[in-house]
């Protein structure tokens, strides 16, 4: 059994603070709950615990006694295993195989003994057999498996590091009720045997089906920790959301805005993977949010819209023409724009001068094969201009400039020829304050003039300054539309936890 005590544990990455006051106690036979908003630095306390993340101040105790984790072997060789959120599998091994990653059985110190091997996976496999659904077996390769499939190898991969403490970021967030059930039961027995669980969830009722104690992260900063029994869930959002329970003060106050009665864009019972049952309108001049916590459908349903995910059902209907939107290509001809918050996968020609970064989907729009070099500069230069983008000469190759400038770039590129809608997947992510003023600013006039927006954003006072309305999302659902007055951190946080 392990006591586990963290104190002041602090982490930035250059500017950006992940973590400023971290503190949790872990006892022994509990499973203790981990709660805080999106990027409040949960994770990133895990991972300091887990070793994979190195702090910069505080201190770490186990068992009373100061310890330094400087790696996941060192966490291991303490008693110390985690289910990491983003998925740590190796794809083209097999289930038995990537259960015992974390320490094969060999004989001789070399090679892999297969029957140990298969033995010690038989047995955390058979905890799930009845749940884990088709297909699933020890020698069936992790790549062929569905999503809560892969989630459930990767919980059997942390059990099976029999650890006295473990650490589960998000366990449950791909699996269906079946076999939360199971896990949960599994949970309890563990804790019956005196192991200490850190719990991380975004669903309140299995927090408070689960959890002893729990902690409240808010804004890098550990606030309350309180016992399950003793609170209740109004309580847990309102240490969440602390004081700020209204809408945030925006450093540019958004405009009046009257919704207009025709759509631009309509949406209905739209279902694929990710997402189901999604409807809604959006008008000429309206910006729609999208809320909740990150990877609960949002961006699924956008890229669906875009062509470049499928949707199974449902139809998308756009200035009253219902499309297909089988590929980008179709949704860009017919006017829609999508910008991602990953530019370096969905945005930037790497490598490649600005003005070819700037200026590919004018070419497409406009069936292109050649044009004037003046008359394309002087196109390019109308929206960076307006973007404020600090860059040289349109020939400096786009990997040169600042993140922020990269973003503008990108959304630059869609402002050549104005599309009548302009989907926004988390556009400010890793940029500057500086620059999400300059594309807010943008953004908020770009709906003065008339073009509907829809922008999903992980940080709720970006949604909460800029939407006129927000859909919150709760495991791929719709489970509530905040418009007015109930546009409060509050009834956000309250939507995106409760259970949908």
């Amino acid at each position: 059994m392990s006591e586990l005590l963290i104190r002041g544990a602090r982490k930035a990455y250059g500017a950006t603070l992940a973590l400023r006051r971290g503190d949790l106690h872990l006892l022994p036979g509990e499973v203790h709950v981990l709660i805080g908003s999106n990027g409040s630095g949960k994770s990133t306390l895990c991972k300091i615990v887990a070793g994979s993340v190195k702090p910069d101040a505080g201190e770490v105790l186990l068992n009373g006694e100061p310890v330094s984790v400087n790696g996941p072997q060192e966490a291991r060789a303490l008693g110390i295993g985690i289910f990491y959120q983003e998925l740590s599998l190796s794809a083209r091994r097999t289930v038995a195989e990537n259960i015992c990653l974390a320490a094969l059985p060999v004989t001789g110190s070399v090679f892999v003994d297969r029957a140990a091997l298969e033995a010690t996976a038989a047995r955390y496999i058979a905890d799930f057999s009845d749940v884990a659904g088709e297909g699933f077996s020890a020698d069936a390769p992790v790549h062929t498996l569905r999503a809560d499939q892969r989630q459930l190898v990767e919980i059997m991969k942390a059990l099976a590091t029999e650890a006295s403490i473990l650490i589960f970021d998000e366990p449950t967030s791909a699996l269906d009720r079946a076999q939360v059930d199971r896990f949960f039961e599994i949970l309890r027995g563990l804790k019956d045997k005196g192991r200490a669980i850190v719990f991380i969830s975004h669903r309140m009722d299995e927090i408070f089906s689960i959890g002893d104690r729990v902690t409240v992260i808010r804004d890098g900063e550990t606030v309350a920790t309180s016992k399950i029994s003793e609170t209740d869930q109004a309580s847990v959002i309102r240490q969440m959301v602390g004081d700020r329970d209204d809408l945030a003060a925006p450093s540019v106050a958004p405009p009046a805005h009257e919704t207009l009665s025709n759509a631009v864009l309509s949406i209905r019972n739209l279902s694929g993977p990710g997402f189901c049952n999604i409807s809604f309108e959006v008008a000429k001049g309206e910006i729609l949010g999208f809320g909740g916590l990150h990877g609960q459908g949002q961006s699924a349903v956008m890229r669906s819209i875009f062509g470049a995910s499928p949707h199974q059902v449902g139809t998308i209907t756009l200035d009253g023409k219902e499309l297909a939107m089988k590929s980008p290509r179709e949704a860009i001809s017919h006017g829609c724009a999508y910008v991602s918050g990953d530019r370096g996968r969905d945005g930037i020609l790497q490598g490649r001068p600005i003005l070819e970064n700037v200026t590919p989907i004018h070419f497409l729009r406009n069936r292109l094969a050649l044009a004037r070099p003046a008359s394309l500069r002087e196109r390019a230069m109308q929206p960076l201009t307006a973007l404020k983008t600090k860059f040289q000469g349109l020939e400096q190759p786009i990997n040169s400039l600042s993140g922020g400038n990269q973003q503008k770039i990108v959304i630059a590129r869609w402002l050549i020829d104005r599309p009548d809608i302009l989907l926004l997947d988390d556009p400010t992510k890793g940029i500057d304050l500086a620059a999400k003023t300059d594309l807010f600013t943008l953004i908020r006039r770009l709906a003065a003039e008339g073009l509907g927006i829809i922008l999903y954003s992980s940080e709720d006072a970006e949604l909460l300054n800029n939407a006129d309305r927000i859909l919150v999302f709760n495991s791929g659902s719709v489970t509530r539309e905040l418009t007015g007055a109930d546009r409060t951190r509050y009834n956000l946080y309250h939507a995106a936890y409760e259970a949908a």
